[in-house]
């Protein structure tokens, strides 16, 4: 196993997880070329970027390439987004042959062209409909299902996670995430950890904390602080992905940050082809690079070469420079 632990920290349904520190689902970022980066690094599951059921259904070009993974990755789970629940049981009976290892509902993205229509964090607002989702789903398979959710959704509103973890428990939910902020918050301001505590003592199933969790202290802290059984970090792991193996990005060093790169841009060129494959390493390369000082028409240079091998080499050159 790729922790090398041999106990697990905590189960989603029947699935061990060995490992109490995740990778988040990110729409642009967790694909599989970088999920399995940082399950080499310790992420203790694999969470896709969202599947729109619409898209499932549909048969949408994007949707292979969204859905897929590495064998060794496993635990995997599928992250479904929709506003209709039937819609979102058809999409997970379509992903079914893929053979993850359970699906994960969307309640918690917040932009408005998603929320706006009641899908994520809109359908915290649907509390009803959260019920018939995870009834369909219970219902239909013996996969695990968890829900990504936020804390409530802002604007005076009463936050409703405790309500809403019990209703999500009592419906059939294996694991909650719990990013503890408001739709309203998006991704500003203060995680509400307390918020995150208060759904662990609310639940009898696993809890993963998620919010303001930028340094490996902040792994332990939030653990002590909530209570919960795991951590998942998003951004944070955008610019350090050696968190998951306990370090600080200072810790790392130059030679090591280039070896990541090629290995990512490796993947991405077999995952992806040229020139996609290294157009979309870019915006991770660039966020890898910004502890380094560097001169910008370094950077201006790497960010827009359409060469691989000028690539690597500009890349060779920028680390001999630090």
């Amino acid at each position: 196993m790729i922790n090398g632990q041999t106990i697990p920290a905590f189960k989603i349904g029947s699935i061990p997880i060995y490992g109490d520190v995740l990778l988040a689902p990110m729409d642009g970022y967790t694909d599989m070329p970088f999920r399995s980066l940082a399950r080499k690094l310790g992420s203790a599951a694999s969470y896709t970027e969202f599947l729109n059921a619409v898209d499932v259904i549909s048969q949408h070009h994007s949707i292979p390439l969204r859905a897929a993974y590495q064998e060794w990755e496993r635990p995997v789970f599928f992250q479904l987004l929709d506003n209709q629940p039937e819609r979102l049981l058809e999409a997970a009976q379509r992903l079914l042959p893929l053979q993850p290892d359970g699906f994960d509902i969307n309640l918690g993205c917040p932009a408005r062209t998603v929320a706006g229509r009641g899908a994520g964090a809109g359908l915290l607002r649907e509390p009803e409909k959260i019920r018939k989702i995870f009834h369909l789903f219970r219902q239909a398979f013996s996969l695990p299902v968890t829900a990504k959710m936020r804390i409530g959704w802002g604007h005076g509103e009463p936050n409703t996670h405790i309500e809403l973890a019990q209703l999500l428990e009592d419906s059939g939910a294996s694991a909650l995430i719990v990013h503890g902020r408001t739709r309203q918050q998006a991704y500003q301001g203060k995680a509400n950890w307390d918020a995150i505590a208060e759904v662990r003592q609310a639940v009898t199933i696993p809890v993963i904390g998620n919010g303001d969790v930028q340094k490996v202290a902040d792994i332990r802290n939030m653990k002590i602080h909530t209570g919960c059984q795991g951590v998942m970090i998003g951004r944070a792991a955008i610019f350090n992905p050696w968190i998951f193996c306990q370090r600080e990005r200072d810790q790392v060093l130059p030679w090591e940050v280039e070896s990541l790169i090629l290995q990512q841009l490796e993947l991405n060129l077999e995952f992806y082809g040229i020139p996609r494959g290294l157009i979309l390493l870019r915006k991770f390369a660039k966020n890898y690079l910004r502890y380094f000082s560097i001169e910008p028409i370094l950077i201006t240079q790497l960010m827009t070469t359409e060469s691989v091998d000028d690539f690597r080499n500009i890349l060779h050159g920028v680390i001999m420079g630090i």
